[in-house]
């Protein structure tokens, strides 16, 4: 098992933002923040952008792209930004989307969203 570099996000917690094992890749929850860890402002159509911009990056770090995702699992925290957080989504995956858990929960931080992603990329 391989565990990847991050390039940005949660360093002050005890998680590695994608791991490999074997064929898959696993992506740690991403959450809306830049660069430099602030949540972006915004509704959850921002939210959402920044999240998946994350999910990128951290699929990047093991080579893999959002073509590979077969399952991604998903946290709103208001059930009502369901509508609005599928558009944005959808836009990510516009054909062929991956297998998808939504709940609605509290996170332990203030923003919207928070979505995790397993890719399916062979080794070799």
């Amino acid at each position: 098992m391989a565990k990847l570099k991050t390039v940005y996000g949660a360093s002050h917690v005890p998680l590695s933002p994608a791991v490999r094992a074997g064929d898959f890749v696993y992506i740690s929850g991403q959450v809306p923040t830049d660069s430099d860890r602030n949540v972006v402002p915004g509704g959850i159509e921002a939210q959402t952008r920044q999240v998946m911009e994350n999910v990128k990056a951290a699929l990047a770090l093991a080579g893999c792209t959002l073509d590979q995702v077969v399952k991604t699992f998903v946290i709103l925290t208001d059930a009502n930004d369901f509508a609005a957080f599928n558009a944005v989504y959808a836009t990510y995956f516009p054909m062929e989307p991956p297998a998808r858990t939504t709940v609605e929960a509290q996170l332990m931080i203030d923003i919207k969203v928070e979505i995790e992603a397993i890719a399916y990329a062979p080794l070799g």
